[in-house]
């Protein structure tokens, strides 16, 4: 078993700690043709030898295509291994320098519960300057993960039940929806106004309720769209990368 890190933002991590997340998609460093078929398995990388002639080298776990010719390692893992997180992190003011304490960002709010062993357990102290997740050691992370399974697909074939998997949710419209007019704005003049609530405001002239309109609902595949585009770019979802998909279990380190 081996262990490698793996960063996340902190509202995934806030959704790892509630068992909300148990998927995570990662872009492929080497992308394989759009209409490719890809496999994922254990496969001897090839090796050369003394003479220039071709050997079968090192066993990895990675994905095939182009019938076997083109190959790239999993940087995660395989199934089996573990992936510790690492995210934003602070200490207490105090310990700053030595690095003796540690909380988390991902918790959110201005102060944090210190979990370390030179505190009370669920004192509140105050946060110390922010480190980046890329700084953070093995010692100082609180999230170890088993890895479940691995597979490789294209972005934009995720399927609703994996888009709840990666800790989002389905947001439906708010309703009832009403509109009407207001004239409380410009003295004498009647603007066009909407409102969701179950009964129309006071203010409402010629209220009317509306009726619901499901192209309004967002799937929880809507949601992990918005969540990619937000941390990859704005036209990242359009790109449609092949990305590995990493299944996983949070365990006790």
């Amino acid at each position: 078993m081996k262990e490698r890190p793996i960063p996340f933002k902190a509202p995934m991590v806030r959704a790892i700690l509630d068992g909300r997340k148990t998927q995570t998609r990662r872009i492929m460093k080497e992308q394989p043709p759009p209409d490719a078929r890809v496999t994922v398995e254990h496969y001897n990388r090839i090796a050369f030898d003394r003479h220039g002639d071709m050997q079968p080298g090192k066993e990895v776990f990675g994905a095939l295509w182009d019938g076997g010719e083109c190959g790239l390692p999993c940087p995660y893992g395989a199934p089996g291994d573990h992936l510790w997180v690492r995210e934003t992190w602070r200490v207490h003011k105090s310990h700053d320098i030595l690095n003796a304490a540690r909380v988390y960002v991902a918790m959110g709010g201005d102060t944090a519960y210190c979990i370390d062993y030179l505190a009370t357990p669920r004192q509140e102290i105050f946060w110390g300057r922010a480190r980046p997740w890329i700084h953070m050691p093995r010692w100082a992370s609180r999230i170890t993960l088993r890895i479940e399974n691995i597979r490789v697909e294209r972005l934009q074939d995720i399927s609703e039940a994996d888009a709840i998997a990666e800790g989002v949710e389905a947001k439906p419209f708010p309703g009832p929806w009403w509109q009407g007019y207001r004239d409380d704005i410009v003295p004498g003049e009647l603007i066009h106004a909407q409102h969701i609530g179950e009964t129309p405001p006071d203010w409402m002239i010629e209220p009317k309720k509306m009726l619901h309109e499901p192209h309004l609902d967002l799937s929880a595949k809507d949601v992990f769209r918005s969540l990619w585009n937000s941390i990859n770019g704005a036209d990242a979802w359009d790109e449609n990368p092949w990305v590995w998909v990493i299944s996983f279990e949070r365990v006790t380190p």
